[in-house]
């Protein structure tokens, strides 16, 4: 479960780059938020279904699709590690991490990341100015694209398990989704149609949505 902290604030680049591996942490705002514990399969199968399609589509191409764990330093104060990242900069690689906002951003959802991911991450990736963020849901089985508009993000399309998406920055990256979520559904599971209802995104800003405290090392 995600969590926050009130302690030290606020946490930097250097105090994250202290802490040890035994647990995965990001920071915003410079509040630090402890990782899930280890994704579900279905999360690992959905992440290996995009990575693959995307490695393929961007072969020969000077983007890279890098799955996570990979740290991407937004600023002093904002450190992610998002499911998937395409980076089409070089310079952005500096070895033990990616400097500045990825060409894409792809986050799978969970029952407890969820929010997280909706709000705090979509509100920093917008004032970060991050061109595209798909979230993921593996069920019911979808992919929401936001595009940046302004300050804040427009949801550009949504797509469901029996359909094919197409990047709107990026249309070298086309993902058929069938094989993505192509994993056994439990006997009550239906995967309901999605509806794309087109409208602004803006999502809320970190200081409205706080968790528990929690201390990194």
């Amino acid at each position: 479960m995600l969590t926050s902290s009130a302690h030290h604030l606020p946490y930097t680049w250097d105090d994250y780059r202290s802490w040890d591996d035994d647990r995965r942490w990001e920071i915003i705002g410079g509040e630090a938020y402890a990782m899930s514990p280890a994704p579900s399969v279905r999360h690992q199968l959905v992440q290996t279904g995009l990575l693959v399609q995307i490695h393929g589509r961007l072969a020969g191409r000077p983007c890279r699709a890098i799955p996570s764990p990979v740290d991407v330093r937004l600023s002093d104060q904002d450190v992610v590690q998002p499911d998937i990242i395409v980076v089409c900069d070089p310079g952005q690689d500096h070895r033990t991490h990616i400097e500045g906002p990825p060409s894409l951003v792809i986050e799978i959802l969970s029952p407890s990341t969820g929010q997280y991911d909706r709000v705090v991450k979509m509100d920093l990736y917008a004032r970060a100015g991050l061109p595209e963020v798909w979230l993921v849901t593996p069920f019911p089985q979808s992919v929401e694209i936001f595009r940046l508009d302004g300050d804040g993000y427009r949801r550009h399309a949504a797509y469901t398990h029996t359909q094919t998406l197409t990047s709107p920055t990026l249309p070298e990256i086309k993902v058929d989704l069938a094989p993505v979520f192509d994993f056994p559904l439990d006997p009550d599971e239906q995967p309901p149609a999605v509806q794309e209802p087109p409208g602004r995104y803006r999502a809320a800003t970190g200081a409205e949505e706080r968790r528990s405290s929690g201390t990194p090392p």
